[in-house]
This record gives structure tokens, C-alpha cells and sequence, in this order.
């Protein structure tokens, strides 16, 4: 892994100079946009709307629309000019319960490694914080954006996930929440049946994405000249009639299927049943004569 950060964390009186890497990446499978007929790569220029002049990447400043359409250029300068006292810095604002921080606050996770001299008191804050069963609250400024984030302690390394500010936060306003919505005790009952049926402890690795390994065969059936299968469509699901005969059957499936036995198809066997039924009913056809 390559850094993309160097700074310190500040405890205090205390300073831990680290490095940040990333600690995820994405796997998705990338495309160009290309020409259909010939694969011809497609390039885009960077054109002036007020001249359609074509302008280098040098001369391209951020700039902010005001809302009569008037446009606020800013420059490198103005940039450098803002308040970001915890540049280059990790400052330690308190340290609080895990569960008291809602996920959705969570944004992107970054690894600290101890740089230089920093290895001793980067493994004592970390003792001391797993111990504490707690995580620190911090601020830090990545990419002349300043935000909070946690410290957590995770294989033995530092764990710094930036989280978004409470006003980035959307609140929930959704209609249904406003109805009366009855539902009986039966419902609920074999609702948290299904619940305690369905419960495992939680192995990431038992999940794979299927979307992209499709995706992957694909490409390589084209590289290979090879005809491309199409995947078999799953039934898409339709809103449970009987939610009570449905939450039955969700746990019964998923006791089967905990079990190691297959799903029973009932509908089709039901169907196949009542076919066969009707042959056997079903009086013999009687041959008509063709006209001469």
C-alpha cells in the first residue's frame, strides 16, 4: 500500500507522527466509453462556454454559481487562506461509547501506520483506548475538506473513519410513518420467529458479488470467442397477499434450508397434481372424419 497522507495524531501533549492509507478499495469492473463500430477510445475536451475556445487543464479554476447565475471565481490562493487549523493534524476531541455513534455518520475508513519515532506512543494510545472499550472522536482535514471522524482500534492498527457532518444528514419524511398501521400480535410473533430462525453469526466471507463475477465470465466468453449464456431470471417477488400464511412459509424455508434440505416447489406440484387429475377425468377425444 502507497501513502496518501502524513501527519500526526495530537492526544493532549502528546504527538504520534503516522501515515494514512486507504483501507478499502472498490472492485468494480471498469470500462472506456468507446466507438461501437471500430473500438476507437472516445476523448472529451475541455471546452469554454463563453468562447468555445478549448482551455488547458493550468488555466481551469474552481469557481461557485450564485443563484442569479453570476459565477465566484476562486483561485489556488483563496484556498490557502482558509482557517484548516487541523492540517495536517488528528486533534483528539473526547473519547465516547461505540454504540453511541450512529453508523449512517460513517463515510470512508483510513488505516494509521506509526512513521518515524512515533511506534511507542502510537501502541500505548492503542492499548489504552481498546481497553477503554471506547473510541476518540477526532478532526481532521483531508483534501482541504475538514471532518470529524473516529478513532477505533482494529487488528492491532489504528482505524480513522471520516463521518459526515449532522447536517449532511437527510431526515426520513416519509408518509407511512404518519399512518396508523395496525398490526397484530400473530404478525409479530412469527415475524421475530423468522428472526430467531434466520440468525447466524456474521462471516463476510460466505458472501461474494455475484453481479461481478457474471460479468467477468462474460467478458472473458467474448475475449475467447465463445457464445455468452445468459443467466437464469430469478421470479421476481410479488407482495405477500397473506402475510401471515407468508411469514409461515418464509420459516419453514428457511428451517429447510438451515437443515441442509432442499425447497419444496408447492405450487408446482400442486399444478402438475391438478393436471394429471384432469387427464385421468378427461373423457377420451372422439376422431372426426376429414371431408372427401
Amino acid at each position: 500500500m502507497r501513502s496518501i497522507w502524513k501527519g500526526a495524531i495530537s492526544f493532549g501533549l502528546v504527538t504520534i507522527p503516522v501515515k494514512l492509507y486507504s483501507a478499502t478499495e472498490q472492485k468494480d469492473v471498469t470500462f472506456h466509453q468507446v466507438h461501437r463500430e471500430d473500438g476507437g477510445r472516445i476523448r472529451y475536451k475541455r471546452v469554454c462556454t463563453q468562447d468555445g475556445e478549448e482551455v488547458p487543464y493550468s488555466d481551469i479554476a474552481k469557481g461557485y454559481e450564485l443563484a442569479t447565475g453570476e459565477m465566484v471565481v476562486l483561485t489556488d490562493e483563496d484556498f490557502e487562506d482558509l482557517p484548516l487549523s487541523t492540517s495536517r493534524r488528528i486533534d483528539v476531541l473526547q473519547f465516547t461509547p461505540a454504540e453511541q455513534i450512529d453508523p449512517i455518520y460513517f463515510a470512508k475508513s483510513y488505516y494509521l501506520e506509526p512513521d518515524a519515532q512515533g511506534a511507542k506512543p502510537y501502541v500505548l494510545l492503542r492499548d489504552a483506548l481498546e481497553s477503554s472499550g471506547q473510541v476518540a472522536v477526532v478532526k481532521v482535514a483531508l483534501r482541504q475538506r475538514e471532518s470529524l471522524a473516529t478513532l477505533r482500534v482494529r487488528d492491532g492498527v489504528f482505524v480513522l473513519e471520516t463521518m459526515l457532518w449532522p447536517d449532511e444528514i437527510r431526515a426520513p419524511d416519509f408518509a407511512f410513518l404518519e399512518e396508523d398501521i395496525e398490526v397484530r400480535a400473530q404478525e409479530l410473533s412469527m415475524a421475530e420467529s423468522l428472526i430467531s430462525t434466520m440468525e447466524s453469526d456474521f462471516d463476510p466471507s460466505e458472501y461474494h458479488d455475484t453481479y461481478r463475477e457474471a460479468l467477468q465470465q462474460v467478458i472473458e466468453a467474448k475475449v475467447a470467442g465463445k457464445e455468452v449464456i445468459a443467466a437464469p431470471e430469478e421470479e421476481e417477488a410479488r407482495p405477500a397477499v397473506d402475510l401471515m400464511a407468508a411469514l409461515r412459509a418464509s420459516v419453514e424455508a428457511a428451517k429447510r434450508e438451515r437443515e441442509g434440505e432442499p425447497a419444496k416447489p408447492k405450487k408446482a406440484a400442486s399444478k402438475a397434481k391438478q393436471a394429471k387429475e384432469g387427464e385421468e377425468k378427461a373423457p377420451p377425444k372422439r376422431k372426426t372424419r376429414k371431408s372427401a
